[in-house]
């Protein structure tokens, strides 16, 4: 479906779209740290028949902090995000982007990461309570902290004019541990795709 997605940056240092505000809090050589505010959608029952009688997770604030490190065209980063209402959980992920410009136009990239959650944000998502499963008909199921899933993506940017460009990005993300092995889960291997169309100014 179309989204519209407007970013802007103040000062080199803040940044603010629609998922929140990033701040860019100390910065040396080839090392950043950034702090972030953002939210959490949550989830509704009436998302999938699937989820009906699980209950809504609330909408939550989410607030954070990235470290990342940057090896020629390579970034290596980690970060954790607390969700404060909703799930109260914390994830983190740590991961590494690629980039390289094939010409003056054309840019490729490639990123892989790991997602982990602590016990609150597995159940929150995963797990199922006795209630829970009395009301859905999924069986009882307890979701514990750990790895939840593995994200790999590819992209081509292609700039038409020293405004306009284009991005292409292919992705897949595959749920493992306790998240796998959820009643709630229909798929445990999850590809996406985004094309996008840019302006900047």
């Amino acid at each position: 479906m179309p989204v519209p997605f407007v970013s802007a940056t103040f000062l080199d240092t803040v940044t603010i779209d629609p998922t929140g505000a990033n701040i860019s809090v100390y910065g040396q050589g080839p090392f950043e740290f950034s702090a972030r505010l953002g939210y959490d959608m949550g989830r509704k029952e009436d998302d999938s028949d699937h989820l009906r009688g699980l209950g809504d997770v609330d909408m939550g604030a989410v607030v954070g902090a990235k470290a990342a490190m940057k090896f020629g065209q390579a970034e290596i980063f980690a970060q954790l995000d607390k969700t404060i209402g909703g799930s109260d959980g914390l994830e983190g992920t740590i991961g590494i982007e690629v980039t390289q410009p094939l010409s003056q136009s054309l840019i490729v990239g490639a990123g892989a990461s790991v997602v982990f959650a602590d016990e609150k944000y597995m159940q929150a998502y995963f797990g199922v309570t006795p209630e829970q499963s009395a009301r859905s008909g999924l069986a009882r199921y307890d979701a514990g902290a750990g790895l939840k899933r593995a994200d790999f993506s590819i992209s081509a940017t292609y700039m038409l004019n020293q405004n306009w460009m284009v991005r292409g990005q292919a992705g897949v993300g595959i749920l493992v541990g306790d998240a796998a092995d959820s009643p709630i889960v229909v798929d445990k291997i999850q590809p996406t795709g985004m094309l996008l169309v840019g302006y900047r100014f």
